[in-house]
Formats: structure tokens, C-alpha cells, sequence
């Protein structure tokens, strides 16, 4: 089967599908996506309060257009632990297409950020760290890339990782919204998309992907920072990228493949054949009856509440009940 398409050969791929892309003018690949249906069931479920949605939205729309470039069965997974009123976020994508994620924050924190308007995403996260994950499970080691949490965006903190850890040139451009309208019902309701794109700079000469050192923190204050000019190509990629409009990347009139055309129309960009991505969670009842096997024995005890022990899923808030005799321990 042709796998390989330009904008002219196929109709859109619309939402919950990543597009994979190549701008082979400027040495580029890339990836692309709209979230709708998916993304609003993973946000409604949790009714999260908006400043937490919009950040989860943009962690999970990261994390589907990194998870699904992977090449084997496996988990990528982004997670963040800081100190801010949103002191955890968690999106967790298994190959080939099953997405989950949560959030975790304080509501009197958030209700304090609210009042006071502090609701960028640097001060809703705080200070901690950003973790990449890739498992692939049993009988391998777990690969784990960490970068501290000192950009204002969870855009600014992906560019700083594959900067530090890939040493690939990457731009990362993400957004979420929310859309108002009627349901079938004629109820009013609004719906949670997110949009985003990744693009890497992989010319066939390794040299040409050299970036400027970053600064080493300890040189006087009056020294001169070398002045290292970056590919020509990539310079024009990156500009291209910062034309991008929040609107655009989240608007489904819009869609992945026009706004690649209108990005790289003139470089020549190719689409790929879209991956699909689903809201689809892990969790079973098997696998929490083997998680309560292997407690302790004071852990075990304190998770029987009137005879019974309860189990709710943070990623999709199913609920689990056992008989503590009916685990084998």
C-alpha cells in the first residue's frame, strides 16, 4: 500500500490523526495533529477545572505527536512533578494508538492563582522537572530524559530537551481551545481541542545540525557569548514555524495537511499516511488485583475500608472493588 501522499492525492485526515510530514526543501520532518473527540472525553471525564485542562491538553497533544513516531510496542510517557498549584501531569501513550492521562493539583492553591490571575503555565506548574519516558516493557531498561521546568511553556521545555538531550534542531508549537455549541439535545456545551506540530532539522550532513553551545552558567558577567550561526535552511524553517496562530493549530476548519500546505507550500511538503490515536486506558481488573498482592502487610490492611477494598483508576476513573479474600498474596 502507497504510504506516501502529497496535499494534492488525499482528503483530510481530520481530527484524533497525526500526520506525519517531510519538507524536503529544507531538510525537515515533522509531525502534526488536531485533537477533538479523543482529548474532550480524557478532559470531560475528570471535569477539570479550565487553567488545568488547557495544560493537560497541551501535554497530551505533545506526547501523541512524540509517541507515535516510536517504532516498536511499547509506553511514551511525559510526565511533570513540580511545586505549583498543578504539581502533576501525566499523558501515557501505548503503541500503537491508545492514549490516557490525568492531572493532579490543589484546589486551594489553583482558587488563590485564579483570584490573582497568575495562570501562565510557568506559574501554574512552578519550579520541578519535565520527564520523557520510553518503556518497552518487560526485560528491558526504561529510558527516562529529564529537563528542569525554566521555560514559560511546555513548548519552551520540549525545545530545551531535545536541545539538551537529542542535540536535534527542534521546534515544538502547541495550543488548546475550547469550542461552544449545541449537542444533539440542543443543551449548550463546549468542546476541548488541541493542535500542534513538531519539526526537526535532519539534513544528511551531521555537521549542518550543529547548534550554539549552550551558556555555561559560570562565565563573568561582561564575557562574550561566540557567536555561531545556525543553517540557513533551518533558519527558514523556524521562522516559517512563528508564523503559526494559536487559532490555527486547534481550528478543524483548518486541519493538519492546509496548515502544512500554507506553511511549506513553496519548499514542496509531503504528507504520510495519518496514524490514529484513541482515548483507550490500560488499567484491568487483573493488573490491580496484582498490584494489591505485592503490598505489604500494613499497606494491604489500611486499603480495607468496611471489608471491601476500592480501587479508582486516576487515568479514567473506573472503579474497582475486591474482597480481600479473594486476593492471593
Amino acid at each position: 500500500m502507497k504510504d506516501e501522499f502529497t496535499l494534492g492525492e488525499i482528503g483530510f485526515a481530520g481530527d484524533d490523526q497525526v500526520v506525519p510530514f517531510q519538507v524536503e526543501g529544507l531538510d525537515a520532518r515533522g509531525r502534526a495533529v488536531q485533537l477533538g473527540p479523543m482529548l474532550d472525553a480524557i478532559l470531560v471525564r475528570h471535569e477539570y477545572p479550565e487553567p488545568v485542562a488547557r495544560l493537560l491538553a497541551e501535554a497530551v497533544t505533545l506526547t501523541v505527536l512524540l509517541g507515535t513516531s516510536l517504532k516498536f510496542t511499547g509506553k511514551f510517557i511525559v510526565q511533570t512533578q513540580t511545586d505549583g498549584p498543578v504539581d502533576m501531569l501525566v499523558a501515557d501513550f501505548t503503541t500503537p494508538d491508545s492514549m490516557r492521562a490525568y492531572a493532579r493539583f490543589d484546589d486551594k492553591a489553583l482558587a488563590e492563582a485564579v483570584a490573582q490571575d497568575r495562570l501562565e503555565p510557568h506559574e501554574l506548574l512552578g519550579t520541578g522537572i519535565l520527564a520523557f519516558t520510553i518503556d518497552q516493557g518487560a526485560h528491558t531498561q526504561r529510558y527516562q530524559g529529564i529537563v528542569e521546568l525554566n521555560g514559560a511553556t511546555l513548548e519552551e521545555i520540549a525545545r530545551a530537551y531535545f536541545r539538551q538531550s537529542e542535540q536535534i534542531p527542534t521546534e515544538v508549537r502547541l495550543a488548546a481551545a475550547q469550542l461552544y455549541g449545541s449537542d444533539e439535545d440542543g443543551r449548550h456545551r463546549h468542546q476541548w481541542r488541541a493542535g500542534g506540530v513538531v519539526l526537526q532539522f535532519l539534513p544528511e550532513s551531521p555537521e549542518r545540525m550543529r547548534q550554539a553551545d549552550l551558556p555555561g552558567g559560570d562565565l563573568p558577567d561582561d564575557s562574550d557569548e561566540f557567536e555561531f550561526e545556525e543553517d540557513e535552511d533551518w533558519l527558514e524553517a523556524k521562522a516559517l514555524m512563528e508564523t503559526i496562530a494559536d487559532d490555527e493549530l486547534a481550528d478543524p476548519q483548518v486541519g493538519s495537511e492546509r496548515l502544512l500546505y500554507r506553511l511549506f507550500h513553496e519548499r514542496g511538503v509531503r504528507v504520510f499516511e495519518p496514524v490514529a490515536v484513541r482515548d483507550n486506558c490500560s488499567c484491568s481488573r487483573d493488573k490491580i488485583m496484582g498490584v494489591l498482592a505485592g503490598l505489604e502487610d500494613d499497606e494491604f490492611e489500611e486499603s480495607v475500608e468496611s471489608g471491601i477494598i476500592t480501587v479508582k483508576c486516576e487515568f479514567c476513573s473506573a472503579n474497582y472493588r475486591f474482597d480481600p479474600g479473594e486476593i492471593e498474596r
